[in-house]
C-alpha cells in the first residue's frame, strides 16, 4: 500500500466518523423537541437546526467523497489512477458542505438560543435563506448569553417565556443554553475538521493519480 493509499484509507474513516456525529449533533435539538411535545418549528433552543448544516452541509454532502476514499482502499474496485482522482473531485462537494456547516453554526452561536431573545428571535420569524448568512459580522460575535447567568433581559419576559413553556429556569434555561452550545459548536468543530480531510484528499488523490497506486493493487483491480 502506498502511502496515498493508506492517507486517502485515513480520510475515508474520518470523514465517515465526522458525518455521522454531524447528524446525531443536527438531531439532537429536534428530539428534545419532539419528547417536549412541541409542534414544529416551535423549539426554545434554536431554528437553526432547520437549516440542517449536520444533516446535508456535513452529512449528506459528504457521502460521494466518503464512500470514494473508502472504495480506494486495498483491493477495492475504485483503487487505481482514475479511482484516486474522483476521490479527489468528489471533495469539492465536501467544502461545500462543510463550510455551510461552518457559516450556520457560527451564526447559531452568534444568535444564541431563541430562549434568550423570544420576541426578536422567535422561530415564526426564521428565514431559510442562504442570505441570512450575509448578516454576520465577527465584531458582534460573542457569547455572553452563554456566559451570563440568564440570557433573559428583564422578569417579565421571563415570566412570558415560563408561561409558554413551562420553563424553571434554575434548570431548563440552562439546558437550552447548554445544548445550544454544544451542538453548534460541535458542529462548528465538525465542518472544521470536514475542510482540512476534504482538501488533503484533494492533494492526496492528485498526486495517487499522477504517481498511481500499488502494483499489487493493479493486478488484482
Amino acid at each position: 500500500m502506498t502511502c496515498c493509499e493508506g492517507w486517502t484509507s485515513c480520510n475515508g474513516f474520518s470523514l465517515l466518523f465526522l458525518l455521522l456525529f454531524g447528524v446525531i449533533l443536527n438531531a439532537v435539538p429536534l428530539v428534545i423537541s419532539t419528547l417536549e411535545g412541541n409542534k414544529a418549528l416551535e423549539n426554545p433552543i434554536s431554528c437553526f437546526e432547520w437549516w440542517f448544516p449536520g444533516i446535508i452541509g456535513a452529512g449528506l454532502m459528504a457521502i460521494p467523497a466518503t464512500t470514494m476514499s473508502l472504495s480506494a482502499r486495498k483491493r477495492a474496485c475504485c483503487n487505481h489512477k482514475t479511482g484516486m482522482l474522483f476521490s479527489s473531485l468528489t471533495n469539492v462537494l465536501t467544502v461545500v458542505g462543510a463550510v455551510y456547516c461552518i457559516l450556520v453554526s457560527t451564526q447559531a452561536l452568534l444568535a444564541g438560543p431563541l430562549i434568550c431573545n423570544p420576541q426578536h428571535n422567535s422561530t415564526a420569524n426564521c428565514k431559510f435563506s442562504l442570505k441570512d448568512l450575509d448578516d454576520f459580522n465577527l465584531k458582534s460575535f460573542n457569547l455572553e448569553w452563554f456566559l451570563s447567568n440568564s440570557c433573559v433581559q428583564d422578569a417579565s419576559s421571563n415570566s412570558s417565556v415560563a408561561r409558554a413553556h413551562g420553563l424553571h429556569f434554575d434548570s431548563k434555561e440552562k439546558m437550552y443554553r447548554m445544548v445550544h452550545f454544544s451542538v453548534f459548536l460541535g458542529l462548528l468543530l465538525v465542518g472544521s475538521l470536514e475542510v482540512l480531510f476534504a482538501l488533503s484528499q484533494m492533494v492526496i488523490g492528485f498526486l495517487g493519480c499522477l504517481c498511481g497506486v500499488s502494483r499489487q493493487r493493479s493486478r488484482i483491480v
